[in-house]
């Protein structure tokens, strides 16, 4: 069976079908595990949702197994079981999954949703593999090498009905609605440290710019990397990096006093009405493309305060461990993206279409928002970052010291010698 599942389009029916019954989750590429909030789940988190009933269902078996799984944001803990799981036209029996007795973090009641579903590779699995294999590598076995993949188009007017929504994942074809040609795409093998082990969707960043102007990045943490690496992460909404190159790229968006900080909630904010040209260059060095967002996916009015000041949409989170940056709903808003699981002549891989048009992005956003006022962005200099800059006032504040030291003891030797000439004293 080839034909593929288109699971997020406007509708008006939950996503997937667990035991039966019917839930909206969460499609999550940053992680590998499936679990719902079960009917034992009492804490605020899981109030105002529709929960999993083990008593409506004559197809669980659940293990003595714990559950317990710590995202960048938020927590779950539950146990783990077999259960029936239906996506579209696609069945699968004893399934694992975890049922979520306790959640923190999270906002299900915010977002409606009753669980998330994972996405990523199973090396990441919370879940141990001797427990069951995870979903993405179980729908994979419906398709040929041809069509083993799925493809994420994030949407940009969801509606507060959670029963609508304009994004939308289709596995084993594309959405006919975008685009029917995988030529469009461009094509990079996913990262490893190791090769032949993938832990998530990741490939490597080439530069960002701003207005033209070229960011320089800090070295990659991630072993083996010859340059940052990005993780495509549909579970975070915005786009988080390296403290020092976040702070490099609001204090150079910040002319014209158009950026501040907020230090009660550690976060760039910045004036509703700044308009940029922010590209993020992507895929490995000889083939990598460069990707425009949106200027509202980097001014995000999503969070707008009373006197004018929006959130950015790219922040800094030291924390990101699995990568040196996270491109979450705001880059994903402006691509579509095929996540192509490995087949026997290739690696697993990451194709891009770049979906924004930065002219008519600009336009749309200045229409939106009113004219910036503020000057151009300037970088302290061209390719500057923190972390240069950072490194360069440090040294020169230990040059100085030094020369301050330096001059200062060879006053007291002077001084000290011309006292002992005055008395007959010196011995040379």
């Amino acid at each position: 069976m080839y034909a593929g599942v288109i699971l997020l389009v406007p509708s008006h029916a939950p996503d997937c079908s667990i035991g039966g019954q019917e839930f909206w989750i969460t499609f999550d590429t940053g992680s590998s595990d499936l679990w719902v909030v079960s009917s034992d789940c009492t804490n605020p988190d899981c109030q105002d949702i529709t929960r999993y009933s083990s008593s409506s269902s004559s197809t669980l078996t659940l293990s003595n197994q714990s559950f317990e799984l710590t995202y960048l944001v938020g927590s779950v803990l539950g146990t783990v079981g077999t259960e029936t799981v239906t996506l579209g036209p696609y069945e699968i029996s004893s399934q694992t999954f975890a049922l979520a007795n306790q959640t923190s973090g999270l906002a299900l009641s915010y977002t409606g949703n009753s669980g998330i579903l994972g996405l990523s590779f199973p090396l990441v699995a919370s879940i141990p593999l001797t427990s069951g294999t995870p979903i993405l590598d179980n729908l994979f076995t419906h398709f040929d090498d041809q069509h083993r993949f799925f493809a994420f188009k994030l949407g940009r007017n969801e509606s507060q009905d959670i029963s609508y929504s304009d994004s939308s994942l289709t596995i084993g074809e594309l959405d006919s609605s975008l685009t029917n040609d995988t030529s469009q795409f461009a094509f990079t093998p996913v990262f490893a440290s190791t090769p032949g082990e993938y832990d998530f969707w990741k490939l490597p960043i080439q530069q960002i710019t701003i207005n033209d102007q070229v960011l320089s990045l800090s070295r990659s943490l991630v072993r083996g990397a010859p340059s940052p690496i990005a993780v495509l992460d549909t579970g975070t909404t915005l786009i988080l990096g390296p403290t020092a190159d976040v702070n490099a790229f609001w204090y150079a968006i910040g002319t014209g006093g158009s950026t501040r900080y907020d230090q009660q909630t550690e976060t760039w904010q910045v004036r509703c009405e700044r308009a940029v040209d922010v590209r993020i260059k992507l895929g490995n060095s000889d083939t990598a493309k460069e990707y425009p967002l949106h200027p509202e996916d980097v001014n995000w009015a999503e969070v707008e305060t009373q006197d004018g000041w929006c959130t950015g949409g790219i922040q800094a989170n030291n924390g990101v461990d699995s990568g040196d940056w996270l491109l979450g709903a705001v880059f994903l808003r402006n691509v579509y993206v095929i996540h192509q699981g490995k087949t026997a002549s290739n690696p697993p891989m990451i194709g891009l279409l770049n979906t924004t048009d930065p002219s008519a992005a600009l336009a749309e956003f200045t229409s939106s928002r009113g004219q910036d006022p503020a000057p151009p962005p300037s970088l302290l200099r061209a390719g500057s970052s923190a972390t240069e800059l950072r490194d360069t006032l440090a040294t020169c504040l230990v040059c100085g010291i030094c020369g301050f030291l330096v001059g200062a003891i060879g006053i007291m030797i002077y001084r000290h010698r011309q006292r002992r000439r005055s008395q007959g004293q010196v011995h040379i």
